[in-house]
């Protein structure tokens, strides 16, 4: 089976750094000879370990980073960086060892100056935060720099783009050594600005520090991610983090979610808002003004009677949201509002992978293949798809394994309540018994709506199918969860697998276009 995991990202020139000027820069105790020794690159993992590197040995959860050091040695690094309790597991080296106590708080740090990432030197970097619409901030954001002549980045859960160029990501937010080589890969390229999707898990475990963002956004907060914070208190702390002065100069919060103001409140820097939600005092207005199967209308009015009309290639009054959340954090970033109201005049233009993707052909029920993995996300996606639909509505979805179960219940309860017939399947089940996470959801579903029409259909490429057999022309089927992704992890195992491919298959097999 497959579990191929898409490269680190690195610039292909790299001005080699004297190990004397880190130990210098950081105040670093060490013990061997630095004269003359350079370092081109840095790492905290020996699977993405390359000549002329430092080698970080941090502590882990299971053992000692430091316990890699001879691999790490062999694989060319030509210094180590490690706390105190490392350095007595190494004991001699053959490379000089820099001291540093708790060396994850300063990974980002050591990466930037590494990698030259330095202020002056750096493009301008947007971050997004927020439960959903991270991604699709992100790529409107992206699409709209581009629209109005900058030379664009991207790194988000679904893919990294470099000026043009696409890879495939391996996490939503990359450790802050990958982060920081991606950054310089970008500057290598011409990148003027880049848009980073900065989840809450990012901020708590250090992936962006080292990094200093021009303009920050807050989409909304939601329920999601209580296997890693204890409570929705907790949640929101860790994605206000993004809003302090060290991480970030100013900030756009939404208000359309219930924790909004709550969001607002905690914020260190200085903030614009925005809602579409009417007679909410905001900075920023935006109201829907058409919504159809391929596009969603708005109109966004902002201070100093900015009025900017355009329109998303998506579904969903939630995706104009997004849209204006990412327009008003231009504008905060000294955007001329006039020259991105004439860029965008006649649409954003922006491909969101997987994010209420159409795959429908000529004929045939519409199919949307999307990423949303949370009750809210299923709310406002149901909803849009609801509004566009002259019969009936299907959903097709599952739960991810090993993964927040608090939240399966209210996935089931939501769908439930928004569809008209509903396909309950797998998604990644990972360790956990994929029946049990389906019996946790068919129960929920039929406590919610007990009259509703409900299968339960293993594996996914036969509930797609499912749905498809049911459906006729003027229904839709909303398939949420595996969106742009190219694999479901089974018991460990990456195995590949397009929710894309699969839909259009079903629909071809069914007689459609």
């Amino acid at each position: 089976m497959n579990e191929s995991i898409p490269p680190i990202l690195r610039p292909n020139h790299v001005v080699p750094v004297a190990v004397s000027l880190i130990a210098e820069r950081f105040q670093l105790d060490f013990v061997g000879e630095l004269a003359g020794l350079m370092a081109t690159g840095i790492s905290m993992n020996t699977g993405d370990l390359r000549m002329g590197d430092i080698f970080v040995a941090m502590p882990g959860k299971k053992t000692h980073g430091a316990r890699f050091a001879d691999k790490a040695i062999s694989l060319g690094a030509v210094a180590l960086i490690t706390d105190s309790a490392g350095a007595q597991e190494i004991g001699e080296c053959l490379v000089p060892v820099l001291l540093l106590e708790n060396p994850r708080a300063h990974l980002g740090d050591l990466a930037a100056f590494v990698y030259g990432n330095i202020p002056g030197n750096m493009p301008t970097l947007y971050g997004t935060t927020g439960t959903n619409g991270k991604t699709s901030t992100s790529y409107l954001l992206e699409a709209i720099l581009r629209q109005v002549g900058e030379t664009t980045g991207l790194t988000s859960t679904a893919e990294r783009h470099i000026a043009g160029e696409v890879i495939v990501s391996r996490l939503t937010t990359p450790e802050s050594p990958e982060m920081q080589a991606l950054i310089a890969r970008m500057r290598e390229k011409g990148v003027t600005s880049v848009a980073v999707e900065v989840s809450a898990q990012a901020l708590s475990q250090l992936r962006v520090d080292g990094m200093h963002f021009d303009v920050v956004g807050f989409t909304n907060l939601s329920h999601d991610h209580l296997d890693d914070y204890a409570t929705m208190d907790e949640y929101l702390a860790a994605k206000a983090e993004l809003f302090t002065a060290k991480r970030a100069s100013k900030g756009v919060v939404c208000l359309d979610s219930k924790y909004g103001r709550a969001f607002k409140s905690k914020s260190q820097i200085p903030v614009a808002t925005i809602t579409s939600e009417m007679g909410v005092d905001a900075d920023w207005h935006l109201a829907v003004t058409a919504e159809t199967p391929k596009y969603t209308s708005f109109v966004l009015a902002g201070p100093n009677g900015i009025n900017i009309r355009s329109r998303v290639p998506l579904l969903g009054a939630h995706m104009a949201a997004n849209a204006g959340l990412a327009i008003a954090m231009l504008v905060e970033a000294g955007h001329d509002a006039t020259v991105i109201a004439k860029a965008i005049e006649g649409g954003i233009d922006a491909y969101l992978p997987g994010r209420t993707e159409r795959v429908t052909g000529a004929d045939g029920p519409d199919v949307y293949v999307d990423f949303g993995h949370s009750p809210d996300a299923f709310l406002n996606t149901l909803a849009a798809v609801r509004k566009v639909t002259n019969g009936r509505v299907f959903m097709v979805f599952g739960a991810d394994g090993d993964r927040d179960a608090t939240k399966r219940p209210a996935m089931a309860q939501i769908a439930a309540d928004g569809c008209d017939v509903l396909v309950i399947t797998d998604h990644h089940p990972r360790f956990e018994d994929p029946a049990a996470i389906r019996k946790t959801l068919v129960d929920a579903a039929k406590a919610a709506r007990p009259n509703l029409e409900i299968y339960e259909v293993s594996p996914p490429e036969a509930a797609i199918r499912k749905a498809v057999s049911l459906a006729k022309v003027g229904d839709s089927i909303l398939w949420a969860g595996p969106g742009h992704q190219d694999y479901r992890d089974i018991r460990g195992v990456r195995t590949p697998y397009s929710a894309r491919q699969e839909a259009r298959d079903a629909l071809k097999e069914s007689g459609w276009s």
